[in-house]
């Protein structure tokens, strides 16, 4: 059982998971990307629910074919629910803004998170559009 102190603090690491995510998409940082998953991991980008990236090497892969772009997300209501002490899941509001022509996306996250060595990762990230 959790103390409210270690809840917040797993909680807090849930969201910091989210926002790190963002940035390094931002960065076009691939390898830290790749590297918030578990091994066994997979992704849907909100364009394509439905069609997941499966394993690390397979999302790393799949961002380094990525032609390059300028992007800036801005991530909102984020709520993790905490499942127990080393389970989590969590849904977020996206905003993606890219330096072209396209007005920006709004868009959701449904995530599954595991803490493995003490690190927060995902399980799962599945994205969809709220607008198209």
């Amino acid at each position: 059982m959790m103390d409210a102190i270690e809840r917040i603090i797993a909680e807090r690491a849930c969201e910091r998971l989210i926002l790190d995510y963002a940035a390094a998409i931002d960065a076009a940082d691939w390898d830290t990307v790749a590297a918030l998953y578990v091994a066994s991991g997979r992704m849907s980008r909100p364009t394509a629910p439905d069609d997941f990236i499966e394993g690390r090497d397979a999302i790393l892969a799949s961002f380094c074919a990525r032609p390059p772009r300028t992007t800036r997300h801005i991530c909102a209501n984020i709520r993790v629910t905490l499942l127990d002490a080393d389970n989590a899941t969590a849904s977020s509001q996206i905003m993606l803004f890219t330096a072209s022509d396209q007005p920006p996306l709004v868009g959701s996250y449904a995530d599954v998170m595991v803490r493995e060595d003490g690190t927060w990762r995902f399980v799962e990230r599945r994205g969809s559009l709220d607008f198209i």
